[in-house]
């Protein structure tokens, strides 16, 4: 009845293995991988799936723009030539996951998806730099961080789904514990200068500081009550 038992839970793990494998025709990959293979690959067939107003914001060089909550992202994605390998990416990589699943559907063969987006192609450097100043600059986030008392930075965007969870009862723990330590949001998409400088690869991101030295950071989602046993 024991070794029955076991067999039985190999095979579930095995089945569940499986059925959590990703397609063989969609490769994630890292942003340095990502960059080397669109320079090999004449005439790179390369997707942005954000925003139009994100795609105007800055995009890798020789992308176009079908954005995937757009109502046309399937009629404009069929233009594209099957044979030949396709590159596509998002800002943190939610948005590309579903489009290359998709994309197969459509019957695309070879599909590239940018690991983590934007944000990790910035924090990577492979941008181009700009002169240009997005948002706070650096010497007023060092301004924040005069202050005896902690302060807990939260990097978030409007579109990023643990953000939303995160962010009512981050709001309340603003008012609840405004005389122990100073809760800053800041959205990434508005401070994108920061971003790229302090190399911020997932949102959101939380860091605490004290005595302007981070103590603590986090990348991700966190729940309320581990939250605030950091803060504490």
């Amino acid at each position: 009845m024991k070794y029955r038992l076991m067999f039985l839970l190999i095979i579930s793990f095995a089945v569940l293995s499986c059925n959590g494998q990703t397609s063989k025709n969609i490769k994630t990959i890292e942003p340095a991988a990502f960059a080397e293979k669109i320079a090999a690959t004449p005439n790179a067939q390369i997707l942005d799936v954000r925003t139009p107003e994100e795609f105007i914001s800055g995009h890798i060089d020789n992308a176009t723009n079908v954005n995937w909550n757009g109502t046309d992202f399937v009629t404009k994605a069929a233009t594209y030539d099957k044979t030949k390998p396709i590159f596509v990416y998002c800002k943190s990589g939610g948005r590309s996951k579903q489009a290359a699943a998709k994309l197969e559907e459509l019957g695309f063969t070879t599909i590239y998806e940018l690991q983590g987006g934007m944000l990790k192609w910035d924090a990577a450097g492979l941008s181009k730099p700009s002169d240009k100043i997005v948002g706070m600059c650096s010497q007023e986030y060092s301004e924040l961080l005069n202050t005896d008392k902690k302060i807990l930075i939260n990097f978030y965007a409007e579109w990023c789904a643990p953000c939303k969870k995160m962010a009512p009862y981050i709001l309340q723990m603003q008012k609840e514990l405004a005389d122990k330590v100073t809760i800053v949001r800041l959205n990434a998409d508005e401070n994108k200068t920061l971003v790229s400088e302090m190399k911020i690869s997932e949102l959101p991101t939380l860091l605490l500081y004290e005595n302007k030295e981070v103590k603590w950071k986090h990348s991700g989602f966190i729940s309320e009550e581990d939250l605030k046993k950091q803060l504490q």
